[in-house]
């Protein structure tokens, strides 16, 4: 028994080292397309010396359990179980031979790969007298996505009112992992929806909506879809078809329609989908003029522009869709106009000429009038000698000759006025004097100023009396003074000395 027992010990020493230098290798994930060709690889090292090969085993491990794929076998040879009978084969022609069959590298292909291939596979050697090696790789198997885009309905109809609704479906369906998709471009007032939808298989289908309210503006816009699935850019787009009823404008009237006027005319465009197919024209609050021709669209107006043509005319546009109306207000003028202001007819032209050449004519006149009245002042102002600046008189502007200021007469008690002038215009009595208590001469006439002037710094009193009224008649110009430019009067003698 002790001779046994140390035989064993000596021959575990002995295997022991060629044991550790025995590994089987693999690539620890791989991964296809659902439909591609997929290569597991599985390599088994040896040792020196090495060890006999007694089976290789490949098996798909699932949810605990293992199923066995492929054996090869150097007695029994090469074995491929259901459902992978088809589809998996060894690489290397030397594991199938017969007679000297080399098991070192068992790498498999997976052919038309399967969504239900995904999953963990063992390869495991079975060697003498070492024992089992065996190691694994994880598969995982992807779904390109089917992408297609569809337009709702061929054609989309606006209607009033106004409603969003789907114009569009973009689908990307069976793709695993799932794709994303966006739309282009953003339409004004278009959103977009997204579901997405799980298959049994592992699949995910993406479907998203897009929705806008259909209008005019909308009509053969293009939308885009882009699905991104993986590092992949799928795009798809369809032009949206948008039925929808006329926009009515009527050109023709350009503000300028005068009497006389000749070939003025008035159209109606409509901007309809599908085009329109009845015009009709009315002149509201009356009937068309027995002047207009329709033709189409347009309205021609025969002969010359007059008053009957004025009024709101009506245009009403109709197709499949619906009806739709524009309407223009014309008005008529006697005469044309620019963009600034109403031309003038010929004979307001004629009446603006002499009204200018009588301005021009007045201002001459006037120019004329100016230089006589200059030269008469200053021949009247050579008349006198000396400098009248520097001369006085207490009369008139209050400037005298030099030297004392004269003894004023005697003032009257009133000054005498016509009975039929108001009481108003009479002055108040001068107190201490009577009516006629004074002669009338022409020292006197100061008593006609409202206001005395005298020397500077010199003062004059007047015995209480007050002046009682505040104008300043005209003095009365005898044969011995004489007027000055200033409108005052000076007498001869004082500038005669």
């Amino acid at each position: 028994m002790a001779t046994l027992g140390t035989f064993w010990i000596l021959l575990l020493a002995t295997v022991s080292p060629v044991t550790n230098g025995q590994s089987v290798q693999m690539d620890p994930v791989k991964s296809g397309f659902v439909g591609s060709q997929v290569e597991l690889r599985c390599q088994f090292l040896n040792s020196k010396p090495p060890v006999k090969i007694s089976q290789v085993t490949w098996q798909k491990f699932v949810n605990g359990t293992k199923q066995n794929v492929a054996i090869a076998n150097p007695s029994l040879g090469v074995s491929v179980l259901p459902p992978f009978k088809d589809r998996v084969s060894f690489k290397h022609p030397a594991v199938r031979q017969r007679t000297t069959p080399s098991l070192e590298d068992t790498t498999i292909v997976f052919n038309n790969l399967r969504l239900s291939d995904e999953a963990a596979y063992i390869c495991e050697y079975t060697t003498f007298p070492a024992g089992n090696r065996e190691n694994m790789v994880n598969l995982t198997v992807f779904a390109r996505p089917v992408t297609r885009m569809t337009l709702t309905s061929p054609t989309i109809v606006a209607r009033i009112p106004r409603r969003k609704m789907t114009v569009a479906t973009c689908v990307s369906a069976n793709g695993k992992p799932p794709s994303v998709i966006k739309w282009e471009p953003q339409l004004k007032g278009g959103e977009a929806t997204f579901q997405e939808t799980r298959n049994p298989n592992g699949t995910v289908t993406v479907r998203s909506n897009y929705v806008v309210t259909p209008s005019r503006e909308t009509h053969r816009q293009k939308l885009t879809c882009i699905v991104t699935y993986r590092n992949e850019k799928i795009t798809d787009h369809v032009v949206l078809n948008v039925q929808y009823e006329p926009e009515v404008k009527i050109e023709g009237f350009d503000g300028n329609w005068y009497l006389n006027r000749q070939e003025v005319q008035l159209t109606c465009n409509a901007d309809a989908n599908p085009p329109v197919t009845i015009y009709q024209w009315k002149l509201l609050n009356g009937s068309l003029p027995n002047s207009v021709e329709i033709k189409n669209n347009t309205l021609f107006f025969k002969g010359p522009v007059t008053y009957d043509l004025a009024g709101t005319y009506v245009c009403d546009a109709t197709n499949s869709i619906g009806t739709r109306s524009g309407l223009v207000e014309v008005n008529v003028t006697d005469f044309p106009i620019n963009s600034d202001n109403r031309l003038m007819p010929p004979e307001h032209l004629h009446n603006s000429g002499a009204a200018i050449g009588g301005a021009v004519g007045g201002v001459v006149l006037l120019g004329a009038f100016g230089t006589l009245l200059f030269v008469f002042l200053r021949r009247r102002q050579r008349t006198f000698k000396g400098d009248y600046s520097t001369k006085k008189h207490a009369y008139g502007n209050g400037y005298s000759k030099a030297g004392g200021v004269p003894e004023h007469p005697p003032l009257a008690k009133a000054l005498p006025y016509p009975d039929d002038l108001d009481d108003e215009k009479k002055p108040a009595q001068i107190g201490g004097f009577e009516e006629g208590d004074r002669d009338y001469d022409a020292d006197a006439e100061d008593m006609k100023r409202p206001y005395f002037t005298v020397d500077e710094g010199e003062s004059r009193k007047y015995d209480e009396r007050t002046l009682t009224f505040q104008y300043d008649p005209e003095a009365e110009i005898t044969d011995d003074m004489v007027s000055q430019t200033d409108g005052s009067v000076i007498s001869k003698k004082e500038w005669y000395v």
